[in-house]
């Protein structure tokens, strides 16, 4: 966070005079050669378990969108688990879309 270069989105509850982090969703931005235009990456998205449930990721998500829309950005892309179910449907009833055309690959150094 000291070198500002992602942008992170809190969800807190806020009861009398204390609050409570709920959960975060943390962007990383990239380039889109092609398009020649701003990518966002949504690298983590976490609920609290005891505020599973509640609309806390959609939120979260639909906070990372309208911030992709302020930046003038191509989309957000993301990754998540094959087993992941429960995250699966969110993004693809948010509009997210599975890619099919390309295989991902992964160094580890």
């Amino acid at each position: 966070m000291s070198r500002e270069d992602s942008v992170i989105f809190l969800a807190l509850s806020i009861e009398s005079d204390m609050s409570m982090a709920l959960g975060f969703t943390q962007l990383y931005p990239s380039f889109s050669s092609v398009s020649t235009k701003r990518l966002w990456i949504l690298n983590d998205l976490f609920v609290a378990d005891e505020a599973r449930r509640f609309g806390v990721a959609r939120a979260l998500m639909e906070k990372a969108k309208s911030f992709a829309i302020e930046t003038d950005s191509k989309g957000l892309i993301l990754e998540t688990a094959i087993d992941n179910g429960p995250a699966r449907a969110l993004y693809e009833s948010l509009g997210y879309t599975r890619d099919d055309e390309y295989y991902r690959y992964f160094l580890n150094v």
